[in-house]
């Protein structure tokens, strides 16, 4: 364990910049190349990276109520550059992963709220907190937001094993994704685990609002030069 802890050079800051990449990789490859499988394996590392940071955030935030407020908002910004970006019209079919994301620390707080941040709850408790996470999945899977129970599930492993060691919560968490996506480009999914040991838990540079708006601006510039390339 001393050793990994002597290679966690990657902060917060630095985690989102991979996923960040990933992602443009993996947004571009489905709009422009649907049939290359490589640019789709690349951005396999965006999910889990992304839950995991939704969990830190939420760990970490000094107001869990902004937090919240801060990703729906952007959850409806991001919607019609989503809509655009895979559809080409405004299309409600299937949501936004900042929808899929609120509803993942909307189970936090209310998971919270029902254990009460006790160190030993009681079996009842536990019960009622995890139906209140299936519950959750499921909106997300009726909504059709994206990645829908797996991301709202996979932010919960990352945040109810935070008091474990790295390597258990990150495999645990990584795993789960892994193994509940089985298409054929998702066999990269596990390399996401490299990142997230060599995270350090700091912060980062504050570069808050960059990683809000990058995800709307990103799919709104790849419909953009859609509309120029093909027209």
């Amino acid at each position: 364990m001393k050793q990994l802890e002597n290679c966690q050079i990657l902060d917060g800051t630095m985690l989102k910049i991979i996923a960040m990449i990933s992602m443009v990789f993996d947004h571009a490859g489905d709009i422009f190349f649907p049939g290359v499988l490589w640019p789709r394996m690349i951005g396999r590392l965006a999910m889990p990276l992304f839950s995991f940071c939704i969990a830190e955030g939420y760990i970490h935030t000094h107001d869990r109520k902004q937090y919240l407020l801060r990703i729906g908002l952007f959850a409806l910004i991001s919607e019609i550059p989503f809509d655009l970006a895979f559809n080409g019209k405004i299309d409600f079919s299937h949501q936004n992963i900042m929808l899929t994301y609120f509803l993942a620390v909307v189970t936090l707080m209310i998971y919270d709220r029902i254990i009460g941040y006790e160190p030993h709850p009681d079996i009842g408790r536990i019960i009622a907190g995890l139906l209140t996470v299936l519950a959750m999945a499921v909106i997300a899977i009726v909504v059709r937001a994206d990645y829908t129970c797996f991301a709202v599930i996979a932010v919960f492993l990352f945040y109810v094993l935070r008091t474990k060691r790295p390597l258990i919560r990150c495999t645990v968490g990584v795993t789960f994704l892994a193994l509940s996506r089985t298409m054929s480009y998702y066999c990269t999914t596990g390399f996401s685990l490299i990142p997230l040991l060599l995270y350090n838990g700091k912060k980062g540079r504050n570069l808050k609002w960059l990683y809000y708006g990058f995800y709307p601006g990103h799919l709104l510039l790849l419909y953009l030069l859609k509309r120029i390339l093909y027209s």
